[in-house]
């Protein structure tokens, strides 16, 4: 884009210290020529010869002053001048040197070089503020750059195994014209299955990212009791009760995405439980100004440091074998991305008896 060539700012500065200059000396020296100058007379008188008075001594009038006072306010004027610009070159460059390492570290990160930082020392002024958020933005970037290259490796090896599946039925199908085409046909139903299923995963990933959703009122307690009775037959499957209660939780959101943000934590409470005579426990409550959300479910033991790790994309906890639930490994990341567009914070504790704590904290709606 063409755009007009002007000034640089620090010949903007320097030319306005310099009028600074230049402005206050010519007011100085009226200050003079008002105060002092015109308590001259302009004519001195001097006493007639034979007077009998005694000459005074030579005095200077009005016009001596001027004569002797003109040319000197001319050199202070261009001494001023000179100096207003070469301090003010030299004053504007010290100013702007801050901003200089900020549009350096913009040119190196515009290049890919994430990991700079500006690290303005000094007092904490504007451009220290101005430095200080510029790297903070930095690491932001640093991170999601390194998470979305992280997820796009997972995601494309995710992909490619339901294909390479695919691919290989298919070749054992040519190679064997012989075999039961049924069982050739059950097998390549469940991949495309699965391959469906995480191409819908993904898709409701991005959006929840991407924050590209209608608001709306919210009640959290119908979602919660919404995903229950239709996730109740797959916990009656594997033997698992599960007990809802609480009050009316209103907030302010898509209620799609948080429908599938309860059924993503229940189906996890469900399908990550005892073997036998599990629990899960669903409860929804107002503190202070927010939803809380709480799913809690029996099961192993686990340590902090593996439910750290549960909300990472295709992290599916210690056990990463391919079962009937085993998911495709997004069920508690997609949870994380939707309470993050609807402004709220995800925690996940281990319960000292074994099995999963979890608690979402959303905005409450506004009482109308």
């Amino acid at each position: 884009m063409d755009r007009e060539q002007g000034w640089s700012v620090r010949l903007k500065l320097t030319l306005s210290y310099a009028g600074v200059i230049m402005i206050s000396g010519a007011v100085l020296l009226a200050a003079v020529w008002v105060f002092l100058l015109r308590y001259v007379p302009d004519v001195i008188a001097k006493p007639e010869p034979g007077s009998g008075l005694r000459p005074w001594p030579a005095s200077p009038d009005r016009g001596d002053l001027v004569v002797a006072f003109l040319p000197r306010v001319g050199v202070m004027l261009a001494l001023l001048l000179v100096f207003g610009l070469v301090g003010g070159w030299l004053l504007a460059g010290s100013m702007l040197a801050p901003l200089t390492r900020i549009t350096n570290a913009t040119r190196l990160a515009a290049n890919g070089s994430l990991s700079h930082r500006v690290l303005l020392e000094g007092r904490n002024d504007e451009f220290r503020e101005l430095a200080d958020s510029f790297d903070t933005m930095l690491a932001q970037l640093e991170a999601h750059d390194a998470e979305q290259k992280r997820f796009a490796a997972n995601a494309s090896h995710e992909l490619r195994t339901p294909l390479a599946i695919t691919q290989t039925l298919l070749e054992v199908a040519r190679n064997d014209p012989g075999r039961d085409p049924g069982d050739l046909v059950d097998r390549l139903h469940h991949v495309n299955t699965r391959a469906i299923d995480l191409t819908e995963a993904l898709l409701l990933l991005s959006r929840a990212n991407q924050r590209s959703f209608t608001r709306e009122d919210v009640d959290l307690s119908l979602a919660a009791e919404e995903a229950t009775e239709t996730l109740l037959p797959q916990a009656e499957k594997h033997g698992v009760t599960i007990e809802t209660s609480g009050e009316p939780a209103p907030t302010i959101g898509s209620y799609p995405l948080l429908l599938q943000l309860t059924t993503n934590l229940v189906h996890n409470a469900v399908v990550h439980n005892l073997p036998e005579q599990g629990m899960v426990w669903v409860t929804t409550s107002v503190r202070s100004g927010s939803v809380v959300l709480k799913v809690e479910n029996t099961g192993e033991k686990l340590s902090p440091q593996v439910v750290s790790t549960l909300t990472e994309p295709f992290q599916r906890g210690t056990q990463r074998v391919r079962t009937d639930h085993a998911g495709v490994g997004l069920g508690l990341a997609i949870v994380k991305s939707i309470a993050q567009a609807h402004d709220g914070t995800l925690t996940m504790k281990p319960r000292p008896d074994g099995g999963l704590r979890i608690t979402v904290r959303l905005p409450a709606a506004p009482a109308h």
